[in-house]
């Protein structure tokens, strides 16, 4: 029930700029925010439309933990 909270105060918090890795490992940038869905930059200059749900860590997060 934690995690779940976490996760879900996680999603709210997003914003404009932030560095994402979606639930099915696709790494991107915010480039805009709606209320479900976010629009995201991919290699390439790529975008994807995404669900917010679908966000699963921050990459900045991802690449702390790697370094321990």
């Amino acid at each position: 029930m934690k995690k779940q909270k976490d996760i879900s105060r996680f999603r709210e918090n997003l914003k404009k700029g932030d560095k994402i890795i979606t639930i099915g490992g696709i790494h991107g940038k915010i480039l805009e925010m709606q209320e479900k869905t976010i629009i995201i930059e991919v290699e390439g200059q790529n975008r994807l439309k995404i669900e917010k749900s679908a966000v699963a860590q921050n990459q900045v997060a991802e690449n702390l933990s790697e370094t321990r």
